[in-house]
């Protein structure tokens, strides 16, 4: 691998490690796209930042972003523990459009900062260096110690959302330590490598896992192997065929992502199959909530 290649590749390791463990849970909480609408309320944040003249890569920058995100958390959060009887998708694709908007008529004023913003959403992995991978790193292992301290909550909160609630959880703040916890991250992520493959981060790998196995541990240790494996096929592929290493990567991830699905049908798709067990149900998660009531 060429030198200058070493800390992108580094990155994206990162990137994997955290993003598919997350990926496990909006699979299963069956939120697919909060890391989108949390990435436009992050970047909404950044567009409000220029507007205050802020220097949109500075610290003040970041942590007004920050602060937006974890006003998107508390929405979402709120969303799932009072209102279950409405998919929490649907306010997520809310949140997105409300904060695109949002964005668009903020940069309407700012024109002369826009090509800052587009840098933040596209990314460019290839740039980071060796201080941003380190701080990233630390970031990252932080909220990955906090999220394994925590695992059994998180884990039961979004894979059995009624048992978690009989044991005494408070669902409403557990999915907002979820939520800005994830906020942390995609802020983060984001500037690093652009939102289409923070995504691919986030959902390929638990999806891939998911059509092969059933158990999370299972799960978690393809969803690294195949993103470890999908990001240096994607640097080299980069390289070699001169493309732009973001838009390769996430086209890396569609291509084994198929192949994955590939074997999926040939082994779970016979007569004698066993189903795999998936994300919970809109209606499972609204009898959660509501059985209660019932």
């Amino acid at each position: 691998m060429l030198p200058f290649l070493l800390w992108p590749f580094i990155a994206s390791l990162i990137l994997t490690g955290i993003h598919a463990y997350l990926g496990v849970h909006v699979v299963e909480r069956g939120v697919i796209f909060v890391d989108l609408a949390l990435a436009q309320i992050a970047a909404l944040g950044a567009t409000i930042a220029i507007l205050l003249g802020m220097d949109v890569h500075g610290q003040s920058a970041y942590w007004l972003s920050l602060a937006f995100t974890f006003i998107g958390a508390g929405v979402f959060a709120f969303a799932r523990a009072r209102a279950a009887h409405i998919p929490q998708e649907a306010f997520i694709g809310i949140a997105y459009a409300v904060a695109s908007a949002a964005a668009i008529l903020a940069m309407s004023k700012a024109t002369g900062e826009t090509e800052h913003l587009k840098d933040m959403l596209v990314g460019n992995i290839l740039a980071v260096d060796r201080a941003e991978v380190l701080k990233t790193a630390l970031l990252y292992g932080v909220i990955g110690l906090f999220h394994y301290v925590f695992r059994h909550n998180f884990l039961l909160i979004s894979t059995d959302p009624a048992a978690a609630e009989a044991r005494g959880l408070n669902l409403r703040l557990w999915d907002f330590l979820f939520y800005a916890s994830f906020g942390f991250v995609v802020t983060s992520s984001v500037s690093i490598a652009g939102v289409l493959l923070v995504f691919c981060y986030l959902i390929a790998p638990s999806v891939g896992a998911m059509l092969l196995a059933e158990h999370v541990g299972t799960r978690l240790a393809i969803g690294w192997t195949m993103g470890t494996l999908v990001s240096a096929l994607g640097v080299c592929f980069s390289v070699w065929l001169d493309l732009p290493t973001g838009a390769t990567i996430v086209c890396t991830f569609g291509a084994v992502l198929l192949l994955v699905f590939i074997l999926h049908l040939f082994f779970y798709h016979g007569r004698g199959a066993r189903p795999l067990k998936g994300a919970i149900s809109a209606r499972a998660e609204d009898r959660a909530y509501t059985g209660k009531t019932e």
